[in-house]
């Protein structure tokens, strides 16, 4: 296959978009590490995914919304934690580990009960799931266990002709792994640290584990 870059532009977005809608993959710039997206509601685009990064199946896939209002599209259930966490730290570098919707496909999920979701503080990202108009199921653009890449040299060195497009957007801001909060369980725990201290959750939830 061959792998076309692009610039970020309205017109790169809408051909990205439409990439996704056909059930094909997109690598593009977030606010930490370049993601690799399918729409989040197509299994064989999930498939396709895990595929092409080499990724286990068991490893669930996260998945970014523009904007908090479209958490019910991805969760069953939002707990004034959630909501309050989502207040203070989106857009931005935290994950929140929440039960699952029905309607999103098992494999998403590797079968699990709940699913990874944030919202990425990167215009090109947000814009893209925008277009979309649906939840985006996005890993980093890397091969399992290897480096998540920062700009789109490194994830064409990686993921190239594997996938449709990579949205180059420059380097990511970031260049880390955000934090994700587990917030199924009894107290909530913190499963990956990154730029969002443990610390500044604490002052939102004190009990963190």
């Amino acid at each position: 296959m061959h792998t076309q870059t692009l610039p970020v532009t309205d017109k790169s977005i809408a051909q990205a978009a439409h990439i996704l809608t056909a059930g094909g993959l997109v690598a593009f710039p977030t606010d930490t590490v370049y993601g690799l997206g399918a729409h989040a509601f197509d299994a064989a685009a999930i498939e396709a995914l895990y595929a092409a990064k080499e990724r286990p199946l068991h490893k669930a896939i996260p998945v970014l919304i523009a904007s908090a209002a479209d958490l019910p599209l991805v969760t069953r259930q939002i707990s004034p934690a959630a909501r309050s966490l989502a207040d203070s730290f989106w857009p931005g570098a935290l994950t929140l580990v929440l039960p699952r919707h029905p309607a999103l496909p098992p494999i998403l999920t590797a079968h699990g009960d709940s699913l990874a979701v944030r919202v990425p503080d990167h215009p090109a990202a947000r814009a893209l799931i925008t277009a979309l108009n649906a939840p985006l199921a996005a890993s980093s653009a890397n091969i399992s266990g290897q480096p998540s890449p920062v700009t789109a040299d490194e994830a064409a060195a990686q993921i190239g002709g594997r996938i449709a497009l990579i949205l180059d957007g420059g380097p990511c801001p970031g260049g880390r792994s955000s934090t994700v909060l587990d917030l199924t369980r009894r107290p909530p725990r913190l499963l990956r640290p990154g730029p969002v201290t443990i610390s500044a959750l604490r002052a939102i939830l004190p009990h963190l584990a």
